[in-house]
């Protein structure tokens, strides 16, 4: 929502500025347009793979988006975390062998929906009980394959807004190409009267004009976008890891997510007390 109420002030800015002293039909050089759009589609395709064109297209829909990283999920999060600990603490490791093999099915992770949808979350928490129910690593082992993991995670999903970066730096020199060949065609006009070669030339100029717009005023945004989503889909993986070395390091259940509790950035960081509330209510049903 955010990023087309963006582009509206930018065009107003830049188009309503200028129409207060100029025409905008003078701007209008449909072959510029196609010629600019052509390039910077064909560089992004020449430039990447398939998966990365896959992956970078995929991420787009998501700009229009809210975060589904809120205050709530984060809460049930910390609340499921802190059953599977529980259930460990009283029945011991085996109890969640079941759940962890089988999370679709389990009665704990089918109470947070929002959670069980993301298999990924739930492949990075089952995996690491699976280890603990193993007993073969230790916490130092499992803390530096997670730092692993997630470093992975994260230079995955940082990589559409880096591909659209990358993009974006190329487009004023693809608006320089386009002028370059409307000045071409100026001069292979020279016999033309004044007037006739001063529209060729602004029609030459549009070229720059479009590459900076197009990549300052919309493709950089994109690119920012991408990559405080990406920053801000890790997150959740710092916050189980906390949870679990805290309790692999012996902390209770109760202490453990309050590791978790204060990992978590400060606009979606739930309060003591209302964490201690939310537990305890849920444990009662």
């Amino acid at each position: 929502m955010f990023l087309i109420v963006g582009y509206v002030v930018i065009l107003a800015a830049a188009l309503g500025t200028y129409a207060v002293h100029g025409s905008l039909a003078a701007l209008w050089v449909p072959l510029e347009y196609v010629a600019i759009v052509g390039l910077t589609i064909g560089g992004f395709v020449a430039s990447n793979d398939i998966k990365i064109i896959k992956v970078t297209i995929g991420a787009l829909p998501s700009l229009f988006k809210g975060s589904k990283y809120t205050r709530t999920l984060y809460i049930d999060l910390l609340a499921m975390l802190f059953e599977v600990l529980a259930k460990v603490r009283k029945e011991g490791l085996m109890s969640i062998e079941n759940d962890v093999e089988n999370p679709k099915e389990s009665p704990i992770f089918s109470k947070y929906p929002a959670l069980a949808g993301d298999h990924h979350v739930i492949e990075f928490i089952t995996d690491y009980l699976r280890m603990m129910v193993g007993g073969n690593l230790n916490a130092i082992e499992i803390e530096s394959l997670m730092d692993i993991e997630i470093e992975t995670h994260h230079h995955e999903v940082e990589t559409p807004g880096h591909v659209v970066a990358k993009v974006g730096d190329a487009v004023p020199a693809f608006g320089i190409v386009v002028a370059v060949m409307g000045v071409v065609n100026v001069m292979g006009s020279v016999g033309e009267p004044p007037a006739v070669l001063g529209k060729m030339i602004g029609g030459a100029l549009v070229g720059t004009f479009l590459g900076i717009l197009i990549a300052y005023g919309f493709v950089a945004p994109v690119a920012s976008l991408l990559e405080q989503k990406a920053h801000e889909g890790s997150k959740i993986y710092q916050v189980i890891k906390v949870v679990l070395l805290a309790s692999m390091s012996g902390y209770a259940p109760q202490v453990a997510v309050e590791f978790g509790r204060k990992a978590l950035a400060t606009d979606v960081r739930p309060s003591f007390r209302e964490l201690e509330e939310e537990l305890k209510n849920r444990k009662g049903k």
